[in-house]
């Protein structure tokens, strides 16, 4: 038997499972449990005869969480399955009750709502249309079958409209709102409108459907009051744009719905809060504010926000009393508090907005600036480490053939097929570089395949019997199987270039040895010579970047690196390089 312990994982698996909107529709599921069960075992009609509403609601709640993987089809199953438990309701004559919308339950509603948000944020524009069409058909024909009056009373009746196109515009703002990054590279002017900003359209739905449900009680006459709070809400969506001249127009509507409000509501002013300005109003010259400071400088926030606070101002000494304007402080002084307070929350939110803001630009510079450099320096020594070695060989065979032009020509034309071959390789690597740089490399390659095999002794069996640096060199390899790539690339071009600076500077150098083998978990590459020292021969053509680049490389694969004077003389270069860290990465 499980423990108590196991049966908390469990549960917490299962919440993470279902979401947030999936725990919204549970609750919902059980508070219309909770009622129909109590209401199955009174004494008002048979026995158990309202659970028979409890299996359209199993399902509607099924269609929702099977719309997270099948949006469309889910939702055009939830429209079968309310019209069809509608009908079976009606015929069998089992009462319902009613939450936000007539002859609905509260999860059919949520289920309902859910839906409509999957398909949007899923499907093509046109489906979703469809889709979300026929779940309000749906709902409109359940409303019609349920009622136990006249049915066209029960659809006429204005705050079931009211309640259902709230909900309904919520629902598909959401929707827009939450589409992913490869539908919103195609999406409509209506979703680059919406996108990225669904919690802002969130709240303004929110605070609208308030509104909207105490508009209702006034009828014809809150129209301009609410068309005004609409205006609002859509213009602080598009805010982000323009947001000083968004806050001027914003201002201008908030006095139009002051006066508005005082000449036809009049006596009737319970549709506007206590303080004088509709909620929706409120809540968009907040966010504006947020905007303000998070989308401007300092220098031009400040006199739009100053500009909004005396619109709300007026429109608060407007409204505030029944009876007409005032100017009274002790009418107004709560009302002041409350608005500073909530001025004080909206500057603080845009200032931590933009100071995120800035941290983010901050982050993405420095990244942008660490992979510019990181590829400056790999196009650096990679040109240093190919290029320079091809050349060196160049220079090497040319100074041999000359030396020896006069007394054995054949030697020379020899070299001179070298130095073909040499500088015919250093083209090819230089084109390798510049198609790099110019991202034309094909796919699968990379700037560092120049030319090497999958096999690190055969590419350095072709190196040293291409003998480019001058110098007879003997080579000794134990290499281990399955040598990871970055291992054996920075291996052979360690061994390139530590050849390469023999051939520069190793005076008097006859031999030169290259060993490459496996001791202790670590690649242990060393290249020596017997030379003398330093020679002047390649002074002018070193710029001196081919130890940095040796280290920098070792660094990036966490390896060590000495170069130096050998104790039996010559010049020692010897890395060590981790294969087991490697390997794993």
């Amino acid at each position: 038997m499980p423990t108590l312990d196991q049966l908390a994982v469990r549960l917490t698996g299962y919440l993470r499972w279902l979401g947030v909107p999936g725990i919204v529709l549970l609750a919902a599921v059980l508070c219309d449990l909770a009622v129909i069960g109590s209401a199955a075992f009174d004494d008002v009609g048979p026995r158990l005869h309202d659970l028979a509403i409890v299996p359209g609601i199993v399902l509607m709640a099924a269609c929702a969480i099977w719309a997270r993987t099948q949006p469309v089809a889910a939702a055009f199953t939830g429209a079968v399955v309310l019209v069809c438990s509608s009908l079976l309701l009606h015929l069998a004559g089992v009462p319902t009750y009613s939450t936000l919308l007539e002859n609905l339950s509260f999860a059919e509603t949520v289920a309902g709502v859910e839906l409509v948000i999957y398909v949007v944020r899923a499907a093509h524009p046109g489906v979703a249309f469809a889709s979300t069409f026929s779940l309000v058909v749906a709902c409109l024909l359940a409303i019609a079958a349920r009622a136990n009056n006249d049915p066209v009373s029960t659809l006429a009746d204005g705050s079931t409209g009211v309640f259902g196109a709230g909900l309904l515009f919520a629902a598909v703002l959401f929707g827009i709102g939450a589409r992913s990054p490869a539908q919103q590279r195609r999406k409509s002017k209506l979703g680059e409108l919406f996108s990225g900003q669904w919690p802002l359209v969130g709240l303004i739905s929110l605070l609208l459907f308030f509104e909207l449900g105490a508009a209702v009680s006034e009828g014809p006459r809150a129209a301009p009051t609410l068309l005004c709070s609409l205006a609002a809400g859509v213009l602080v969506m598009t805010a982000k744009r323009r947001p000083v001249l968004s806050a001027w127009v914003l201002a201008g509507l908030m006095l139009v719905s002051a006066v508005a409000t005082r000449l036809v509501l009049r006596d009737h002013s319970s549709y506007v809060l206590s303080g004088g300005v509709p909620i929706g109003q409120v809540g968009a010259g907040a966010v504006m504010v947020v905007l303000l400071i998070r989308h401007t400088t300092t220098a031009r926030a400040w006199p739009s926000i100053l500009v909004l606070s005396g619109a709300v101002a007026l429109s608060a000494m407007a409204n505030v009393r029944r009876d007409g304007p005032t100017l009274d402080f002790d009418d107004l002084q709560p009302h002041i508090l409350s608005a500073f307070l909530l001025l004080g929350i909206s500057v603080a939110t845009g200032l931590f907005l933009r100071s995120r803001d800035s941290e983010r630009k901050q982050v993405v510079q420095s990244a942008v600036t660490d992979a510019q450099t990181a590829e400056r320096m790999a196009l650096a020594r990679e040109l240093h480490d190919v290029v320079a070695h091809h050349v060196t060989g160049i220079v090497v065979q040319a100074q041999a053939a000359k030396m020896v032009a006069q007394k054995d020509p054949q030697v020379a034309v020899d070299a001179m097929d070298r130095i073909e071959t040499a500088g015919t390789e250093a083209l090819a690597a230089m084109r390798r570089l510049v198609r790099s740089m110019r991202g034309d490399n094909p796919a699968g390659t990379t700037e560092f395949s120049e030319q090497a095999t999958m096999s690190l002794a055969a590419d350095l069996h072709k190196m040293v019997d291409a003998a480019n640096h001058g110098v007879y060199t003997k080579i000794e390899l134990n290499l281990p199987e399955n040598l990871p790539q970055e291992v054996a690339r920075s291996a052979l071009r360690l061994v390139q270039e530590s050849l390469t600076n023999i051939g520069k500077h190793a005076a008097g150098a006859s031999i030169a040895w290259v060993s490459v083998r496996e001791e202790n978990g670590e690649l242990h590459i060393k290249v020596s010579d017997n030379g003398r020292g330093e020679s002047q021969r390649g002074a002018q053509i070193s710029g001196g970047y081919g130890l940095v680049g040796m280290r920098e490389r070792v660094a990036l694969l966490h390896g060590r690196l000495t170069a130096g004077r050998a104790p039996e003389g010559g010049w020692r270069v010897e890395a060590w390089l981790p294969l087991a860290q490697q390997g794993a990465e």
